[in-house]
């Protein structure tokens, strides 16, 4: 087989080179592409013939699975189940970028990916549309390679095509961690160290979620930050956020000048609308109401089991758990709010 090498300028590529390394990728052929980490050999992984002629390439046991290559981060849940929110913290901390994650897939058993940040290893993937895998372009064993030089030296007359952009960016492999379980394990270093990954994992995140994030989940949040810093603790993200489609509004008067006795400033705050990722990556997910917990467990059905109502957590004698909206009410019924919000904080701030 003859190995056709196609230059790619990474700034300005043709359209056809793109569209022809997608084509043979589609069509169960084998071509080497460039990451930011080393050059891999992409392959469609839905094609078993092919994913064997890669496995017998590399000389690598057929048991041991390659990882995907995604391009969205939205794909990762069609290969992956009970995704962890440590996962999902490292996904939006490294992707697109040199760390391959391993997940529970499926079938309860395990899967390998990751999210290249190379324009034109995506632009690849996206145009195939098939689940890509994409080992290192070596013999294993072998150095992986950080030119088409080097990958050829191995591959030549064994794939298709070569696509050259020129040296990697990295020229080491990805990290990769295996986050199928808590605690996160680190299984390789590579192009990102073992202490940023941990202090990513390890970070919980908390979400506090109201109406129009103008008012109460405002002050829960600037509570909590200020109960956090003054035990000195940086190991805590605190995000608030609103069920309501308005976003970039600023907080109330009433939720300003309580928050100010309390010596904390939210004059900066600007509201916004909570997201899948927001709730995906949070560890306790903490509602002023009932139709707020419902929402959230509506967007996201896998975290209703770490969704709470607030007033849970306040040693109040009382059967209804909703802290009310103090919208549009007196400043008296906002220092009600507030205190029912406090004193849930005080308890929130010992057992996260």
């Amino acid at each position: 087989m003859n190995t056709k090498v196609v230059k790619i300028d990474p700034q300005n590529p043709r359209k056809q080179d793109i569209k022809e390394a997608a084509d043979i990728l589609r069509d169960g052929g084998l071509v080497i592409i460039p990451t930011e980490t080393v050059y891999g050999i992409a392959a469609n992984s839905a094609n078993k013939q092919t994913i064997e002629k890669l496995s017998e390439i590399k000389k690598r046991a057929k048991d041991k699975p390659f990882s995907l290559h995604l391009a969205f981060k939205g794909d990762i849940e069609k290969y992956a189940s009970d995704i962890l929110p440590a996962a999902y913290r490292l996904i939006e901390n490294f992707w697109p970028g040199p760390l391959t994650l391993i997940l529970k897939d499926k079938n309860n058993g395990k899967v390998g990916v990751r999210i290249p940040n190379h324009r034109i290893a995506l632009a690849i993937i996206r145009e195939a549309d098939v689940p890509v895998v994409c080992p290192s372009a070596n013999l294993s064993g072998n150095k992986p390679p950080h030119t088409i030089e080097e990958a050829l030296k191995d591959l030549k007359g064994l794939v298709e095509l070569a696509v050259d952009t020129g040296e990697t960016t990295l020229g080491k492999e990805s990290t990769v961690v295996d986050a199928s379980k808590f605690p996160l394990e680190v299984l390789r270093v590579g192009a990102i160290p073992k202490e940023q990954i941990e202090r990513i994992a390890n970070k919980k995140t908390v979400l506090f979620i109201c109406t129009g994030n103008s008012c109460r989940s405002v002050m829960a949040k600037g509570l909590l930050e200020k109960k956090l810093k003054d035990s000195g603790r940086d190991n805590v993200e605190v995000i608030s956020a609103g069920i309501m489609m308005v976003a970039g509004l600023g907080v109330t008067e009433a939720t300003r000048e309580l928050l100010k006795r309390e010596g904390v400033d939210v004059s900066a705050h600007h509201s916004q609308r909570v997201t899948e990722a927001m709730i995906k990556k949070s560890d306790i997910i903490l509602a002023m109401q009932e139709l707020h917990a419902k929402e959230i467990s509506k967007m996201v059905p896998e975290a209703k089991n770490r969704v709470f109502l607030l007033k849970e957590f306040a040693k109040i004698n009382d059967s209804d758990l909703n802290i009310p909206d103090p919208i549009g009410k007196l400043m008296d019924f906002y220092a009600q709010t507030f205190a029912i919000i406090k004193e849930s904080i005080e308890r929130i701030a010992d057992v996260i």
